[in-house]
């Protein structure tokens, strides 16, 4: 198994540098992807390549995650994360009238997608959303645990800290990782970067970010797909439900025996839906 994944350009954000990279023929129709939290763009690197057959697939790790900039005092909320993605956006020619992407997000990608296109008026030929952060509550205990002692958190010494980035990376799957990919998950969180940073974006996080557009999932005029992963641990499967009776026309995909890292439980269940969601006319 191949865990080499290297975006390999920059963009100079609000929140500070931001790695990316683009595969597929520059005029193909383009997709965009978004990660979530804990993670980076390595997570989508499977779909990516599999899209990129059709589409031109831009992927980029937000500010504070996977390549991109970590610094103290840097705004990683998700607020933040909405407006650099409007940036990058423009930056890649996606804002013109006719040149507007397909978006794909996952996890807390899925509230910055929503935030970027309910709040900031970022426009989307159509939106998937994998096992999003969309609805109450936010986050889980140990998430929760995380972000409001983040101080402490950030002390621990640094083969505890991995240790417990670990497992908690891990939880995030169904089956379980491939020993190599869930190394590779842990590996931006380690370090005197990393380890400060990766309870620094739980602590500027919290339900105030879903609370601002909750009530506007109606208001959605695109094709949307919800597609969740019916063993996720993390966000149970009834929010899939929910979520999708609050869009007009949303269609629901289940996966079954997937975690809600789906893109490492399902890739070619997940790469299937989407392509057929990508191609509908």
């Amino acid at each position: 198994m191949t865990v080499i994944w290297n975006p390999d350009r920059t963009f100079r954000s609000s929140s500070g540098e931001v790695r990316w990279t683009a595969f597929g023929a520059p005029d193909a129709p383009p997709v965009v992807l978004l990660h979530g939290t804990p993670f980076s763009s390595y997570v989508w690197r499977a779909v990516a390549r599999a899209l990129a057959d059709r589409h031109r697939v831009f992927v980029w790790d937000m500010p504070g995650y996977g390549a991109s900039a970590k610094h103290e005092g840097q705004d990683v909320s998700l607020a933040a994360q909405g407006r650099v993605f409007g940036e990058l956006l423009e930056h890649w020619g996606l804002t013109a009238p006719g040149a507007e992407p397909a978006v794909v997000a996952h996890d807390f990608g899925g509230c910055v997608a929503l935030r970027a296109h309910l709040l900031h008026g970022a426009r989307y030929r159509r939106l998937a959303l994998v096992d999003p952060v969309a609805l109450p509550p936010f986050g889980s205990a140990a998430y929760q645990l995380f972000g409001g002692h983040a101080k402490v958190f950030t002390e621990l010494p640094p083969a505890l800290h991995r240790a417990l980035v670990r497992e908690y990376v891990g939880s995030a799957s169904g089956p379980g990782l491939h020993p190599a990919v869930w190394e590779r998950l842990v590996e931006p969180w380690c370090g005197k970067d990393g380890q400060p940073a990766f309870y620094r974006q739980i602590a500027q996080n919290d339900q105030r970010f879903i609370d601002e557009i909750e009530g506007l999932y109606g208001e959605l005029d695109l094709p949307v797909l919800v597609c969740w992963g019916t063993d996720d641990a993390w966000i149970p499967v009834e929010h899939a439900h929910e979520l999708a009776s609050r869009i007009p026309g949303a269609e629901l995909r289940l996966i079954e025996g997937a975690g809600h890292l789906v893109q490492e439980d399902a890739p070619a269940e997940l790469t299937a839906a989407l392509l057929g969601f990508l191609s509908t006319p």
